[in-house]
């Protein structure tokens, strides 16, 4: 390709990351626009904001304690449930010993509500057969993802007439005793028709798994009589909400929400639904519950025996992806009450986030000087390169704190303060493979061409060593370290990005300027040619330069000799000789 070639070619390539910068700004500021919450302005960690925090006490009864292992588990979980509603940076620890263990969540900002409602939902999930309902479902649960029509409502189940017969199946009627059926005419959901759920249950309470339970849903809409547990969290391997698809693949824009069991519970269920499938509603549903709260109770259109099924229904986007963490990460070995909520300031606080910044530009000031004085003119592409390179990084964070929910902690700054020398070391390896061709006598356009080829391959395996250790970092870490290997990781792949679309076009375009071909004093491409090493063993030495001169400087050269290249040398020399 010509040197016209090339410039074309670079400036192409410089104008589409451009476009890419511009794309990403417009992104935000439509966003903003169309009232999303959207901001160029990152959210800030806990560290640095200041947020809420939940102290969750367990309830295990007179006498008992929980275990660490239990306590372990349950972070782990309620760790997940965090991560799912899209909250980063939170911070989930165990505080205490024994009977005086808690789990202290704190959460960056203000949580929404739906996640404070996750958060406290500690009880165990469990599966429940209908025995009674003073509203008919108007979800179903199949076993694949083809169309099917919304259950019809069926009227209110009356008062249950049983007999002192023993129960003998969860969905026989004759769970529901007297004393149980008065309970559940008694059960107001809400105190009013206008007022919140009705506090009917004790904090932490726990229910009696082989017997029926009289309850309300989360909303305080509906009270239900629930046969005994057939299927515990535990049997729940994951749950994915997503758009339904017709039986040709096309999108039906319906939500859904995808449940798949474990081995043991997809034969659990797999024998629940052979019993309901039959039945007529409401005894054909069965009720999830959490904390005692009933979060859905669908009814059962197939006989589900593979272990995945399908809750189908008028779910919003919002609602799907709630019901299926709640489905998902809503098992804990434990109970929990909720001992106290309040408001925390920041840990750290803006003053430590100004000393970051401040420590971040005096690293790039140093930078900058640095290429001035080693490289002069290529300084502007340095200093360019960092400029980009800053924008994209924060524009990236920017829409990732807005889409993903990510904060910036104090440790992601420190993250994106190393990437500095991250981002110099290419430059500096790329300059010097360029000033390395020019030593052996090729054109500046030449040099800058070779030169990239021999750099992209350093540059490669040094941010992929980084890379790598960044991911192993965010795998294998919670809390504040993951912070920062988000943002190494992060931002080395920005410079990727940026020496192969910014810097190295750049150069390219700067090459093929007579400020830079001419090897002016101040371009950064001035060569010392007194004495070059050219191949072979052989050097070449410029004409008018002292002899003492030539020999210091063909000293030098005689360094960057291969074994091979010393070898040759010394069969010149014995030629010669002869």
């Amino acid at each position: 390709m010509s040197d016209n070639g090339l410039v074309k070619s670079s400036r192409k390539r410089l104008t589409y990351f451009f476009l890419l910068i511009i794309a990403l700004a417009a992104l935000i500021g439509g966003a903003q626009a169309s009232g999303a919450p959207a901001s160029f302005t990152p959210g800030l960690a806990l560290d640095l904001q200041g947020g809420t925090q939940i102290i969750l006490t367990p309830n295990l009864g007179e006498g008992k304690a929980a275990t660490q292992g239990q306590l372990d588990q349950a972070v782990a979980i309620i760790r997940q449930r965090v991560d799912a509603t899209g909250v980063s940076e939170a911070q989930i620890t165990t505080q205490g010993e024994a009977a005086n263990a808690a789990i202290v969540v704190a959460i960056p900002g203000k949580p929404d509500e739906a996640t404070l409602k996750l958060i406290k939902a500690s009880a165990l999930l469990e599966f429940r057969p209908v025995l009674a309902t003073s509203l008919a479902t108007n979800t179903a649960v199949g076993g694949d993802t083809s169309a099917s029509p919304s259950p019809t409502p069926a009227a209110s189940s009356a008062p249950i007439a049983t007999s002192n017969a023993k129960p003998t199946s969860p969905s026989d009627l004759n769970w529901v005793s007297a004393a149980v059926q008065k309970k559940y005419d008694n059960l107001s959901c809400r105190s009013s028709a206008t007022s919140t759920v009705a506090n009917f249950r004790e904090p932490g309470q726990i229910d009696d798994p082989a017997a029926p339970l009289v309850t309300c849903d989360r909303d305080g809409l509906t009270k239900y009589i629930l046969g005994p547990v057939e299927l515990a969290g535990t049997d729940i391997s994951d749950a994915q909400a997503g758009t339904r698809s017709s039986s040709t693949g096309a999108s039906l824009n319906e939500w859904a929400v995808s449940l798949s069991f474990t081995s043991t519970g997809a034969e659990k269920f797999g024998a629940v639904t052979k019993r309901l499938f039959p039945l007529t509603q409401p005894y054909n549903q069965f009720a999830v519950t959490i904390d005692g709260y009933v979060i859905t109770a669908p009814s059962t259109n197939a006989v589900i025996t593979n272990g995945s099924a399908e809750i189908t229904g008028n779910f919003s986007q919002t609602d799907a992806k709630a019901l299926s963490d709640q489905l998902k990460y809503g098992s804990l070995p434990i109970s929990f009450e909720v001992q106290s909520q309040e408001n925390i300031s920041a840990t750290l606080g803006s003053s430590q986030l100004t000393n970051g910044l401040i420590a971040g530009a005096i690293g790039l000031l140093l930078v900058v000087i640095y290429s001035l004085f080693q490289y002069r003119g290529l300084a502007i592409v340095t200093i360019g390169s960092l400029i980009v390179a800053a924008t994209l990084t924060y524009l990236v964070i920017a829409i990732l704190s807005w889409r993903q929910g990510y904060r910036l902690s104090l440790s992601g700054v420190a993250g994106l303060i190393v990437a500095i020398g991250i981002t110099a070391d290419s430059f500096i390896v790329y300059f010097e493979r360029v000033r390395d061709e020019l030593r052996e006598g090729r054109p500046l356009s030449a040099a800058v061409e070779s030169g990239w080829r021999r750099a992209v391959r350093t540059i490669i395996v040094s941010d992929g060593v980084s890379l790598l250790a960044a991911v192993t970092l965010y795998l294998l870490t919670v809390g504040n370290v993951r912070g920062f290997a988000f943002t190494l990781g992060l931002t080395t792949i920005v410079d990727l990005v940026v020496v192969a679309l910014f810097t190295h076009p750049l150069l390219q375009v700067l090459a093929n300027t007579k400020f830079f071909s001419s090897g002016h004093k101040w371009s950064g491409f001035q060569i010392q040619t007194s004495a070059g090493y050219i191949g072979r063993g052989q050097f070449r030495v410029a004409e008018g330069v002292a002899d003492t001169k030539a020999s210091k400087s063909s000293r030098e050269a005689a360094r960057r000799q291969s074994i091979a290249e010393r070898k040759a040398a010394a069969t010149n020399d014995t030629q010669k000789g002869q």
